[in-house]
């Protein structure tokens, strides 16, 4: 059963990359984002870093970009229409890093949340 691992509410500096949370413990994670405070103008970066080995750097696994008002039907770079985006399921062994970058727009508040789905 899925639980939360960790989470909160991340205000965002225009072009610096928050990490969120740096997982150690096995198992397999999914990040959550509520994207509802977005306007036009807005756009967000989430991404996902891990290492192949245990004693390796961690390099960019997933990057997902985000511009404009999100949800309600609205027209987004996923094509989804929700407010809450998610990263693919992580299989993480050893270690895995979870960030949010506003690349332009206003610095918004944006609630996350990483989840333990094992």
């Amino acid at each position: 059963m899925a639980s939360e691992k960790i989470g909160g509410t991340q205000t965002a500096v225009i072009g610096t990359e928050h990490v969120l949370a740096t997982v150690t413990d096995a198992g397999t994670y999914e990040l959550k984002v509520d994207t509802r405070n977005m306007a036009n103008g807005d756009e967000l970066e989430l991404r996902v870093y891990t290492a192949v080995r245990s004693a390796e750097s961690r390099y960019l696994l997933y990057s997902q970009g985000y511009k404009n008002i999100q949800g309600d039907g609205a027209a987004d770079a996923a094509g989804d229409g929700s407010v809450i985006k998610a990263s693919p399921p992580i299989v993480v062994p050893f270690s895995v890093l979870f960030t949010l970058k506003q690349v332009a727009g206003t610095g918004r508040a944006f609630v996350w949340s990483v989840h333990n789905l094992a």
